[in-house]
């Protein structure tokens, strides 16, 4: 706080200059643009503080109570002259208490300064705020004695429409003058009386003491500041970790058919960026979710690395070589790697199909979809809230949005209340909340603790199982989480059905068909559903592998281009029969053995078509899996961390107070009183030089501090008092172990005393 008059009735340098050392480090802590580049005085200092954009950016931190003492102080003119607390707590209609703790938050902030009964406020906040702070108009001064219950219906309807601001209107009796007695108009009538000023021929303005007087005598109606009520209800944390595990995993889920899917079949890039329609389409349908989380999984998957594009000549998304290695980490890791890169994303997914400012829709993994402050709003949604008490949710995201609306109106822009919904909705969708509350995860990735941040999802995770539950109707029931090598069983021999917290697998006659095609054999599979199943294993099960396996294999490929055996000469004469052989180019080379020019993998494929079985075989003679191929990769791209924004970087204290400690002195050597200055030349040398030297070797031997003038290393003039230790070797060494080269010194002077 200051601690003179002249500080609390001047101007903002010198209270800035007045407050201690702490309070100035705590404001350039909270507005970190002042200290870049460290300013060189407390008036550089207050220049910077009092900028329109300087001010801008820290009112985004404040709350409405806060902004509505500021517009109040605007109203009253606290920029040209000072206003006293007494009378911001007369007309904001605010409790003297909430006025305190705003006036404390602005003085903190340089926003605001002076004691209670002389406080002012920048100039430039009035070009921050608009013409008509809180919504009111500029006093009148020859404004006469007015009742406004003399006023008729129609005119006081007509003030009233203007009270709550803004206090202008257009009309066209704007331009007429007459007097009372000959006005027919409301509008007229108003202005006749003084009640309305003109500001044009089109414009009118509701003056200030109307505007109060219509609101009852304060700026703000009472109560109607109130934070909106945030309504909760408290969970067992343990029921939210899991209620969020479940949708984790589902999330990895899906994320993992995406790169099986894009592993085959690359969907190509578009020519301005992005991924077109019918490719998301093509998405939401194979892996059966909506639009907004097959663009947030395809986001997710190419900021983490996980996918990039292949910079060919026809680009394509392709999935990097990182994708094997996630694909083989646990559930618990997955979850962790796309967790924080949504958390750090510099993107909005949630933007994707609104109109760009051509009005053309905007596609997913486009670079319009790049919003650096992204992270930022994220952050700020999940801290609010983990600031609950662990487990307690919030009843809606309309209820979050309108809370942190009151926190921080001005921060956000446009997409201030949109952003906050698409956190919430994407922050469910991954398991990052559940039931409206943050998990124990997600706190610990809001304090950058990954390690236990895996940790709480591991626990949160069920145990996986080793039983399946097979039924009559074929489908096979997972109670939970498989073993991955279970699930890799299970998967080779059934396609999922349905997915949740118990996974539903159907099997077919397709897909024993390709369990027997990666090399397994019947007495396999019969021995992995006996062994693995909980329940009796279906009759029709055995029957149904039984009968594809006696029907699999019979004809085999090989490579020639590619060929085929048999040892029944009768079916592969009934293949040379068909039309199939003609398009294949099959040609018989022994009773046995046919050959084609074409690839294995498309003769098999089209004899399939065709209505056979035929399995591929490898140089030994055993049968081959021609699906397992991993698809295509393309190499990892370098990724670099993330810059953090303005909210997010970390500031060090040290720093901070070595900025402050170059401002006082450089307040220090702007007021001091100094002796003759001795200039010298620009490269030194001549009589200068040497009387420059005379006098720092005299203030050396006398311990007198010196003023000096030099030019930084940036090219910056400075000034500094010092008091020289030594000076030799082109260097001045002062007693506080700072070292100023003699040719960036340009003036000198000795310090007089006071």
């Amino acid at each position: 706080m200051p601690n003179s008059d002249n500080a609390s009735t001047g101007s903002l340098a010198d209270w800035l200059r007045s407050v201690t050392d702490d309070a100035l480090t705590d404001l350039l802590h909270a507005r970190r643009d002042l200290a870049t580049p460290p300013p060189t005085s407390s008036t550089v200092l207050a220049t910077r503080a009092g900028t329109p954009g300087s001010i801008a950016r820290a009112c985004e931190d404040l709350d409405t109570v806060t902004l509505a003492v500021y517009e109040a102080m605007l109203v009253v003119h606290a920029d040209a002259d000072p206003t006293s607390r007494d009378r911001l707590v007369e007309l904001a209609g605010l409790e003297p208490a909430d006025i305190d703790a705003a006036l404390d938050r602005l003085r903190a902030r340089a926003l605001a300064w002076g004691d209670d009964e002389a406080i002012r406020v920048p100039p430039a906040a009035r070009d921050v705020f608009g013409a008509h702070p809180a919504g009111l108009g500029n006093p009148a001064p020859d404004l006469p004695d007015f009742d406004l219950d003399e006023l008729s219906d129609a005119e006081r309807a007509l003030l009233t429409t203007l009270a709550p601001g803004p206090p202008v209107g257009r009309t066209r009796d704007a331009g007429i003058h007459v007097p009372l007695s000959s006005a027919r108009t409301p509008a007229q009538k108003l202005l006749a009386r003084g009640l309305l000023v003109r500001r044009d021929s089109e414009t009118v303005e509701l003056p200030l003491q109307i505007g109060l007087a219509l609101r009852g005598g304060h700026i703000h109606a009472p109560g109607t500041l109130a934070p909106p009520r945030l309504d909760t209800h408290p969970h067992a944390p343990a029921t939210v970790d899991e209620t969020a595990a479940g949708e984790a995993m589902e999330f990895i889920r899906h994320t993992e058919a995406l790169l099986t899917l894009w592993s085959g079949q690359p969907p190509p890039v578009l020519k301005a960026g992005g991924l077109g329609v019918r490719e998301l389409r093509r998405l939401t349908r194979e892996l059966d979710v909506d639009e907004p989380r097959a663009v947030l999984i395809a986001e997710l998957v190419v900021g983490a690395g996980l996918v990039a594009d292949d910079q060919n000549t026809t680009p394509e998304w392709v999935p990097t070589t990182l994708t094997d290695s996630w694909l083989a980490s646990t559930p618990d890791a997955r979850w962790t790697l796309l967790a924080q890169t949504w958390l750090d994303l510099p993107r909005l997914p949630g933007l994707a199909g609104h109109r760009d400012a051509k009005d053309k829709p905007i596609a997913p993994l486009a670079d319009e979809l790049r919003r650096p402050l992204a992270p930022v709003a994220r952050r700020r949604t999940l801290a609010a809230l983990a600031d609950l008490p662990p487990g307690t949710g919030v009843h809606s995201a309309d209820d979050l949005t309108a809370t942190l609306a009151w926190r921080a109106p001005r921060r956000g822009g446009r997409l201030r209340d949109e952003m906050v919904r698409w956190t919430m909705a994407e922050a469910a969708a991954i398991g990052a909340i559940a039931l409206g509350a943050v998990t124990t995860a997600t706190r610990a990735l809001l304090d950058d603790d990954r390690p236990r941040a895996g940790q709480a999802m591991a626990d949160a995770m069920p145990d996986p199982v080793d039983k399946v539950l097979v039924q009559a109707d074929l489908t096979v029931v997972a109670p939970g989480p498989l073993e991955p090598e279970l699930a890799t069983e299970i998967l080779a021999v059934a396609d999922v059905e349905s997915a949740g917290h118990a996974t539903v697998y159907r099997i077919t006659e397709h897909t024993v068909r390709r369990a027997l095609d990666t090399g397994r054999t019947a007495a396999e599979l019969h021995a992995l559903f006996s062994q693995r199943s909980a329940t009796p294993v279906p009759q029709a099960l055995t029957y149904l592998i039984d009968d594809v396996a006696r029907r699999h294999g019979r004809l085999r490929g090989g490579v020639a281009g590619s060929f085929l055996r048999c040892d029944d000469e009768s079916l592969l004469a009934e293949v040379v029969r068909t039309p199939a052989a003609t398009e294949l180019e099959l040609r018989q080379i022994a009773p046995t053995v046919l050959v084609s020019p074409l690839p294995l993998a498309d003769v098999l494929d089209t004899l399939r078509d065709a209505g056979f079985a035929p399995a591929a075989e490898g140089p030994d003679g055993r049968i081959m899996d021609l699906t397992r191929a991993r698809g295509r990769r393309t190499p990892a791209r370098s990724r670099t961390a993330p810059r953090p924004a303005p909210d997010q970087a970390t500031v060090d204290p040290g720093q901070l107070r070595a900025i402050v400690a170059h401002i006082r002195a450089g307040d220090r050597a702007a007021t001091t009183r100094k002796g003759t200055t001795v200039r010298l030349p620009s490269g030194g040398g001549g009589a200068d030089t040497a009387l420059t030297l005379a006098l720092l070797s005299q203030a050396t031997r006398e311990q007198r501090e010196v003023w000096i003038g030099f030019v930084d290393a940036h090219g910056t003039a400075r000034q500094r008092v010092v008091t020289p230790a030594r000076v030799g070797g082109g260097v001045l060494e002062s007693t506080e172990n700072e070292r100023y080269p003699l040719h960036r010194i340009t003036s000198v002077a000795l310090v007089e005393d006071a």
